[in-house]
């Protein structure tokens, strides 16, 4: 892995492209003869796999097969909570589609009073924030109105001392993430978030990527996805892209995917993760 960051342009580059063909082999092998993805090769289709089928083949500019069958299961799934509206809008979405009738009457037979979402979750869990910022992103992709200034003052109600953010004044990346991006999608000024950087950074490793926590010395992708992320929408970059950009291909496995870690199973997520990671790292 060492020489992979010491090679000349031209055959970096080389490098570079198979990585991409091996990552666009896993995802195409696992789209289903319905149009829809899978990360698992034989079992049905799903909003969510389908989604970051979609996704990370768009990261990686190759044109999605069969699209036209890929947009005919999505309208034809049945979406049944917010999580899957939201995986389904934002894969018609990168298929060029429009968000179809149910989504806009989902969100306009929901009561979003500004103070959604659940606060009772463990730091290795889904943070607290995921459903705000799903509704935040669907609202503005459907034009729907929510009360934006009472939800940026109930979101920065958790925002903590440390300058991270999370319920009962616990801080932890995912839910920082999580708030910040719902801060930006509500129209904050989230550059103006001084003390939440500092938390960011406090999180930042130099062996590589981010923990949940500050004083944690375990790493995991979405740990390492959220604190590029939440660096970027705050106008800053990772310290140390080349190690955090190694810990990530130390997670691809044989089949092309990337996994949690160096030692889990291939999830169309975790690639995802990864390869926003690289980008953002520019190593892909």
């Amino acid at each position: 892995m060492e020489n992979r960051f010491s090679l000349g342009l031209k055959e970096e580059t080389l490098v570079d492209s198979l990585w991409a063909k091996r990552i666009r082999d896993y995802v195409v092998n696992r789209q289903n003869d319905d149009g829809g993805y899978t990360f698992v090769q034989g079992i049905a289709s799903n909003a969510q796999d389908t989604y970051y089928g979609l996704a990370i083949l768009d990261l990686l500019k190759i044109p999605f097969p069969r699209v036209e069958k890929t947009i005919k299961w999505l309208y034809e799934f049945v979406p049944e909570h917010l999580y899957s509206h939201y995986y389904v809008a934002k894969a018609l979405k990168l298929c060029s589609e429009n968000s179809d009738k149910r989504l806009m009457n989902f969100l306009l037979s929901s009561t979003f009073t500004g103070e959604f979402g659940t606060i009772d979750v463990y730091a290795e869990v889904a943070s607290e924030f995921e459903a705000t910022f799903m509704v935040t992103e669907l609202t503005n992709m459907a034009g729907v109105e929510i009360d934006r200034e009472k939800t940026k003052g109930w979101l920065l109600k958790f925002k903590n001392r440390d300058g991270g953010f999370g319920a009962h004044q616990h801080s932890n990346l995912n839910s920082t993430y999580h708030a910040v991006a719902s801060l930006f999608n509500l129209g904050y000024p989230v550059k103006s978030l001084k003390t939440t950087l500092v938390y960011v950074r406090s999180c930042e490793k130099p062996s590589g990527g981010f923990t949940v926590i500050p004083r944690s010395s375990s790493h995991y992708m979405e740990h390492v996805y959220y604190g590029i992320l939440t660096l970027d929408l705050l106008g800053e970059y990772a310290r140390y892209p080349e190690k955090t950009a190694q810990f990530v291909f130390e997670c691809q496995n044989a089949n092309g995917g990337f996994a949690r870690s160096d030692l889990g199973i291939s999830t169309f997520e975790d690639t995802f993760y990864a390869v926003n990671v690289l980008r953002k790292t520019r190593k892909l």
